[in-house]
């Protein structure tokens, strides 16, 4: 009895594909749905508020506005344009003394010498300090009675009872320096590590050649950190412009309002006055200025472009 051959049926690859062709979206989709619900929700959300009278104490004026928000902001608003002065000013000055600062401490914590680790420590440790603690470290130091003040005194450099945040000629100075304090060690944590990925070869090539510390300095290790430095700069700009925890603590953005950064004028309009339309008009305001900033930033300095 002659046995029937079973040819075995060919797998449909249909469905396979099909699964095969969704899988990697249903992998990315729980963190595309996080960035839909805490980015593109809250953004399109102050966009919407922007274009709105939304006044907490006043609903019943609250309704569609257009653009009378960016209206009264650019033409009939004062303090945004001093707002918006003092935040580069701030911008400007702690990014340039800490990238400086930074790199010093890094290259200092790089070398090979006794007490090194203890060293790396205390530079790196402010940075693991809130801004709300730094405000009260510095409270303490720029009290007139028993802070820095008194002993400046004793030594003929400043005034009895001098406060250095309520004085408008000092306030700027005072605040610079607890935001140095704090925000040094970010610099120098990205530059130590990437100081320390130049191959040593280089500047055993550039010694055999003649050039002295300052030549390698500049001809081999400031070319290896450049990547870094214009990142590390962005970002820490970026910060700064956004800056609300230290000096909302520290000076209130007082006194009469030189210390206040847009982002704290934001913060004022809309979380202490409940004027939510139009602290969403600064918002997007500093949104819009950010995101020209950081392009054009990239493109002038050619991140990531091969030297």
């Amino acid at each position: 009895m002659a046995v029937a051959e079973v040819v075995p049926r060919r797998p449909t690859h249909r469905r396979s594909r099909g699964r095969g062709f969704w899988a990697p979206y249903l992998l990315i989709s729980p963190a595309v749905l996080a960035m839909l619900a805490f980015l593109v929700y809250p953004m399109a959300s102050v966009f919407y508020y922007s274009l709105q009278h939304h006044f907490v104490s006043k609903p019943w004026e609250n309704g569609f506005a257009g653009l009378d928000n960016f209206r009264q902001m650019l033409f009939h608003d004062a303090l945004f344009w001093q707002s918006l002065g003092f935040t580069a000013k701030w911008v400007v000055v702690e990014v340039v003394l800490q990238l400086l600062l930074g790199l010093a401490l890094a290259l200092i914590v790089n070398e090979t010498f006794i007490g090194r680790a203890l060293s790396r420590a205390m530079v790196f440790s402010p940075w693991a300090v809130s801004g709300v603690l730094t405000t009260g470290i510095f409270v303490l130091l720029y009290n007139p009675t028993t802070g820095v003040s008194r002993y400046l005194a004793d030594l003929g450099l400043m005034n009895y009872g001098a406060a250095p945040l309520a004085n408008p000629d000092t306030v700027f100075a005072a605040a610079v320096l607890a935001e140095l304090w704090r925000g040094v060690p970010f610099f120098a944590i990205l530059l130590l590590a990437d100081l320390q990925t130049i191959p040593r070869d280089l500047y055993e090539a550039a010694s055999v050649d003649g050039a002295s510390r300052v030549r390698r300095f500049y001809h081999v290790t400031l070319p290896h950190l450049k990547d870094a430095i214009i990142l590390s700069t962005l970002l820490r700009a970026v910060w700064e412009f956004n800056n609300v925890d230290l000096l909302y603590t520290l000076t209130g953005g007082g006194p009469a309002h030189q210390t206040t950064t847009l982002p704290l004028y934001v913060a004022q309009t809309a979380a202490q006055s409940h004027n939510f339309g139009y602290g969403a008009a600064l918002t997007t305001a500093g949104f819009l200025i950010l995101t020209f900033f950081s392009v054009l930033y990239l493109r002038l300095s050619k991140f990531g472009a091969r030297s």
